[in-house]
């Protein structure tokens, strides 16, 4: 009985140093992963001394393999490339129209900064400033223009909306590289009103193009009219006898008519004539 009580705690003593060393296993194998982090391409590193940040002197690593005091540090990953973000919004436009539209932006941060993004506003920036920065710069931006203006000077209203939401971010330090509305949602009432303007400009349209094609033929008449008369005009001043025996002249292949009527004029000799043959004298035969 006494060396099964000795074996038992033995093998408690055993049981209890095995678990020990296991925890301690555990703790060495955390330490030594702890005492390494990776930064990929396009990203820096905050490091985090029991929380907090030294904003003055900021520990920030760039890419690749660092090392860090375990159970200390934490390192903070920031996305310095450019970066995408979409947002639904909705807006009402100068004349009380109500717009809905899919934001996109290109936005990135400034490197340098990021130990201050991470101190004054967390990770996730993105959901805390940007997109509601792009809700309120849409809003400002539409407030501006018509709704039908909004159609027509699209990319005026993306640049104005990307100059608005680009000093809205800038003292996060939140660049803004590109602005783009890809559609708008009307209402219908506010559609079918567009498309029936469409309509009344487009019939407005053929109608002075025909009224244009008219008033083009009619001058082109008037034109050929004028032109007519004119010719007319400088033949009657130029068609003198004299020039048309000369073009009848030109025109001559230099014979003559081989059958002359009595009294007809010769061929380019004025209103000479030939007189018809007297008649032979009738002498009285001899008795």
């Amino acid at each position: 009985m006494a060396m099964n009580r000795e074996m038992g705690e033995a093998a408690r003593r055993f049981g209890g140093f095995g678990v020990a060393v296991a925890v301690a296993a555990v703790v060495v194998v955390l330490a030594v992963l702890g005492s390494f982090t990776r930064v990929g391409v396009g990203e820096v590193g905050i490091v985090k001394h029991f929380g907090a940040i030294d904003t003055e002197h900021p520990d920030v690593f760039g890419p690749g393999i660092h090392t860090k005091i375990p159970f200390r540090d934490d390192v903070v990953i920031f996305e310095t490339r450019i970066q995408k973000e979409q947002v639904d919004s909705s807006a009402a436009s100068k004349d009380g129209v109500t717009i809905h539209s899919t934001i996109t932006i290109n936005y990135h941060i400034e490197s340098s900064k990021a130990p201050l993004i991470l101190q004054n506003i967390g990770a996730n920036y993105k959901d805390r400033i940007i997109d509601q920065q792009i809700q309120q710069a849409f809003k400002d931006v539409t407030a501006q223009f018509a709704g039908l203006e909004l159609i027509q000077k699209r990319e005026t209203v993306a640049e104005t909306a990307k100059t608005v939401l680009r000093d809205k971010l800038a003292p996060y330090y939140i660049v803004v590289d590109e602005f783009t509305i890809p559609n708008y949602e009307f209402p219908k009432e506010f559609n079918d009103a567009i498309l029936a303007t469409q309509v009344a400009n487009q019939q407005n349209l053929q109608a002075k193009q025909l009224q244009d094609k008219a008033k083009t033929e009619a001058e082109t008449a008037l034109i050929v009219a004028q032109g007519q008369a004119n010719a007319q005009k400088a033949q009657a001043t130029t068609l003198t006898p004299e020039y048309l025996q000369l073009q009848a002249i030109q025109k001559w292949n230099g014979q003559l008519p081989q059958y002359l009527t009595p009294n007809a004029a010769l061929p380019f000799l004025g209103a000479a004539s030939i007189a018809p043959a007297a008649p032979a004298p009738v002498v009285p035969a001899a008795r």
